[in-house]
């Protein structure tokens, strides 16, 4: 039912295939985050529309609502959203650092209040395996305590230590052959603590792995270097995933460094806020400027937004607060993300991701801020 088959590398960049059993994934992909089992806006067959290959969705959201055990009465998650395509479920660690103040943590798991209605739910290794079992993606996350950063030295050491002991728990519950559970290297930005963590998850012979603990207010440059010296430690073979990053030039960045699968809120969180990501720049529909623009937001977009709005119409929209803004400006988000990844992947393949990284790099640097397009 799986299989990950790496076609070309481009030094470090991969282009590779992922089967899993409901579909294969070319890699590098990005999975737009459907946290409750949709993608904020936009309906599946839009997301089939602009290429989204596999989607993310959260534990810890699915407990509270609708229930693990009703989506997996109702066929698992593919049953009950209607995604035919791989799903893959993060653990609810990342809401050990997103809810800090509504969670206690102590060695068996975490206290989480729910941010709904504050009632007690206990997430343990085990429980969340048992969770990811019931809602039935592909891919399911270990079990793991992510921090802030900076964050003292001692706590990065207990959380790291923490993480792999949780993983050996996650490892004996979980019995599904169905699906794949990645073990999460965490370790802040000190790289002993990273290789040990690597390591230590190494022996446990996961299928896959992922990167977790970035993008939680590191500097760029320390994300590189962990990225860097994680690169030659992690198996060639099995397939990586760099946790909730982020920009265009991180993405292009971690490529390099050979992530093969990625995640992000940020194209469809900033879809809603009314802010784009286009090919010469960061655009905010919401100025004054675009109240009689005729131009789509991006001229070098082939997106169906693109294709049929203008920046003065997707204004309108959204400072009147139409559901429909929304809905325009998350597919030209996702079209932007997805494209960039099917380009990265024709590079590679191609043996060009160099030339084609310094190209984009160039463009945002030159475009960087807010409508420097104009």
């Amino acid at each position: 039912m799986f299989a990950f088959a790496i076609e070309r590398r481009d030094e470090r960049a991969r282009a590779a295939q992922l089967a899993t059993p409901h579909g294969v994934v070319e890699t590098p992909a990005f999975m737009p985050v459907g946290t409750a089992g949709a993608v904020k806006a936009v309906t599946f067959s839009q997301l089939g529309e602009i290429g989204a290959q596999i989607l993310l969705a959260n534990t810890y959201h699915l407990l509270l609502r609708p229930g693990d055990e009703i989506v997996a009465r109702m066929g698992g998650l593919h049953g009950f959203t209607g995604w035919r395509g791989p799903f893959l479920t993060d653990s609810g660690g990342y809401q050990v650092f997103s809810l800090a103040g509504l969670r206690t943590l102590d060695e068996e798991g975490v206290l989480f209040r729910s941010h709904l209605d504050g009632s007690p739910h206990r997430l343990t290794p085990e429980r969340a395996m048992q969770i990811q079992m019931n809602l039935g993606a592909d891919l399911v996350m270990a079990f793991d305590e992510c921090l802030p950063l900076p964050a003292p030295a001692e706590a990065v050491a207990a959380a790291c230590d923490r993480t792999t002991r949780w993983a050996r728990r996650c490892r004996a519950e979980h019995r599904r052959a169905d699906q794949w559970l990645l073990g999460i290297v965490q370790g802040g930005t000190d790289l002993a603590l990273r290789e040990r963590s690597a390591r230590e998850l190494l022996e446990l012979e996961f299928p896959g792995y992922a990167i977790g603990g970035l993008a939680v207010g590191e500097p760029k440059p320390d994300r590189e270097q962990v990225l860097a010296h994680l690169d030659p430690i992690l198996p060639e073979a099995k397939p990586r995933y760099l946790m909730g990053v982020g920009t265009p030039e991180d993405l292009l960045a971690a490529v390099g460094h050979g992530i093969d699968l990625f995640d992000c809120v940020l194209p469809t969180r900033n879809a809603r806020n009314g802010q784009l990501f286009t090919s010469r720049g960061r655009l905010s529909i919401r100025n004054a400027r675009y109240k009689e623009d005729q131009r789509p937001p991006d001229p070098d977009c082939g997106c169906p937004t693109c294709r049929t709005a203008s920046r003065a119409y997707l204004r309108h929209l959204h400072l009147a607060n139409e559901m429909t803004a929304a809905t325009l400006l998350t597919i030209h988000n996702l079209f932007h993300y997805l494209d960039m990844f099917r380009r990265m992947r024709q590079s590679i393949l191609l043996g060009r991701f160099k030339e084609f990284r310094e190209g984009a790099l160039h463009s945002l640097s030159a475009a960087s801020g807010v409508e420097s397009q104009e």
